[in-house]
């Protein structure tokens, strides 16, 4: 900071004017995005109160708190499954020994390639009444449909456990680096006080990783909260999907806003929770550095035990499922290399191409105004730009969808009564306004990973750039973006792949006769042509092997 101001004393007034206004410029881009990621909340919520209320009151009494109880259900149900199967296989990685260790501690990433909805699609086509399970089942047994009871998929414990089953890789990768972390002291001491091994993880090395943990299942819950494929498909009634139905079904938009604002204050109220659950504790090794933990060897029947428990949740949301969408796509007539397919790929990439670079440019602007101007305002606009992550799609779309089709309607009648032409939807028919949506829902993950970025740029460089002549567009062209470039790419891809798996948003805001591969997925998938729904699912999914690559590497660093 010294070396800055002494520059800046001793800098002729023009320059010292550039330097200024380049700021200025970052400070409004800012403010401009963080406002744009505040917008769709607040329209929901004044669309929700100005609107009528003769959809919602049609629904209060049945239908409201059928979805209100369905959703709790449904986060509770994957709140303790990410925690078990997630902490468990941390746990097991990281503190022990046994054969095949080392690639389930990569392996266990996998299914986070897949979306929810895809795994939905090939467990149904194989457990579903017609599916491959029963109809042998039937046929070695001689048993009709009613002389058995087996579980049923399309259900509320079915849809649950797809979304275990790849949101449980949040919980692992933050419960295994809190593993890490930790050294032996603490547990050790434990030990030697006469606890079990079991008692000590339970009482010292389980709360020195919570607030990890927590980050972990919360991240679980709002991807619940968001999920829209995996609730419609199996019918489960929770606000996602009731959303979609009011908005397109029953044509009313304000009752659509007050369901979403609903979903809205489950997921801020959920945040919020957490939040001052964890409250200010804080964990810290006692005394000097000390050595990392020494795993432990299991061998016999606790190797055996620890492996098919980490081999269940690889094989369960990975590999078989690759294997049941791969059979039922050899079954189908679809051509993914015909001029239909291709045109769908093209769309997607287009989406996720556009989404992504506006997506990185916007935490630019966020993450170098808090390197330029560290102090209240900045931390202000970045955290309400991360506040879009804990919003699902389906809110997104509607808070986005309502005043832009005002200003729409609006626009074209004045045209019309002034001049006599009829403009239509210029904004909300278009891509640009989804691009915008994608935008305010994965802002978090891209600022996130510039400013990991970022902090690898110690201050004295900033300081030399100005003592250079350097102005805020100088530094941040010449210093700061060639040495983010990894950050950067990281952040682009990850972005572009969530926009490639997002259902909800683009089945809302879509361009009419602008579909993509998720959306025909789900198209085929809701007409029950599952072997026909393998084909853009598989594509999906290999898409989204990309980032699970990179964190592939990090992991074997970091081993």
């Amino acid at each position: 900071m010294t070396a800055v101001s002494q520059t800046e004393d001793y800098a002729p007034k023009g320059r010292r004017r550039s330097r200024k206004s380049g700021t200025g410029v970052f400070s409004f881009l800012a403010w401009c995005v963080a406002l744009a990621c505040i917008l769709p909340m607040v329209a929901v919520g004044l669309a929700a109160v100005t609107g009528g209320t003769e959809t919602i009151r049609h629904l209060a009494e049945p239908v409201l708190p059928r979805y209100a109880l369905t959703t709790l259900g449904l986060v509770a149900l994957v709140s303790a499954g990410t925690l078990m199967v997630g902490v468990g296989a941390a746990w097991l990685v990281t503190m022990t020994r046994f054969p095949g260790v080392r690639i389930f501690e990569v392996a266990l990433i996998l299914p986070l390639a897949f979306p929810a909805y895809v795994l939905a699609y090939a467990y149904t086509y194989v457990l579903d009444h017609p599916g491959i399970v029963q109809s042998s089942l039937r046929q070695v047994t001689g048993w009709g449909p009613r002389d058995y009871w087996f579980p049923e998929i399309r259900s509320l414990g079915g849809a649950a456990m797809m979304l275990v089953l790849v949101l449980y890789p949040y919980v692992y990768l933050l419960a295994r680096a809190a593993f890490l972390q930790q050294t032996g002291g603490a547990f050790l001491a434990a030990r030697a006080l006469g606890k079990s091994a079991f008692e000590a993880f339970w009482r010292v090395s389980l709360p020195m990783a919570r607030p990890a943990i927590a980050s972990g299942v919360l991240l679980a819950v709002m991807e619940t909260l968001a999920d829209f494929g995996t609730v419609s498909y199996f019918g489960v009634q929770t606000f996602a999907p009731g959303i979609y139905t009011s908005w397109f079904s029953m044509g009313d938009r304000a009752g659509a806003a007050q369901l979403a604002l609903c979903l809205l204050s489950f997921a801020l109220v959920l945040a919020l929770v957490e939040r001052s659950t964890r409250g200010k504790a804080r964990y810290h090794q006692a005394g000097k550095q000390h050595a990392a933990m020494a795993p432990a060897d299991l061998k016999g029947a606790r190797a055996v035990g620890a492996w098919v428990l980490c081999a269940l949740p690889v094989c369960l949301g990975f590999l078989l499922p690759v294997f049941i969408l791969f059979n039922m796509g050899l079954q189908s007539e679809q051509n993914l290399l015909s001029r239909r397919y291709v045109g769908f790929l093209q769309n997607s990439v287009t989406l996720a191409t556009l989404a992504a670079c506006l997506t990185v440019l916007a935490a630019i602007c966020l993450g170098f105004y808090q390197r330029l101007r560290p102090g209240r305002p900045s931390a202000t606009a970045a955290y309400m730009s991360r506040l879009g992550y804990a919003v699902p799609g389906g809110v997104i779309a509607v808070g986005l969808m309502v005043p832009f089709a005002a200003v729409d309607n609006a626009f074209d009648a004045w045209m019309r009564a002034n001049f006599e032409i009829r403009t239509g939807l210029l904004i909300t028919g278009s891509i640009w306004l989804l691009v915008a949506a994608y935008m305010v829902r994965f802002l978090a993950a891209a600022l996130g990973a510039y400013e990991s970025g970022q902090s690898t740029v110690h201050a004295n460089m900033d300081a030399a750039a100005r003592s250079l002549g350097q102005g805020p567009f100088g530094m941040l062209r010449r210093v700061h973006l060639p040495m983010l470039t990894p950050s950067l790419l990281t952040a682009l891809l990850i972005v572009f792949v969530d926009v490639m798996k997002d259902l909800p948003a683009t089945l809302i805001m879509r361009p009419f006769n602008y579909d993509t591969l998720a959306v025909q997925a789900y198209r085929l998938a809701s007409d029950e042509r599952l072997e026909g729904a393998a084909g853009p699912s598989l594509v999906i999914m290999a898409v989204g092997l990309l980032p699970v690559i990179l964190i592939f590497r990090q992991v074997g660093r970091r081993r």
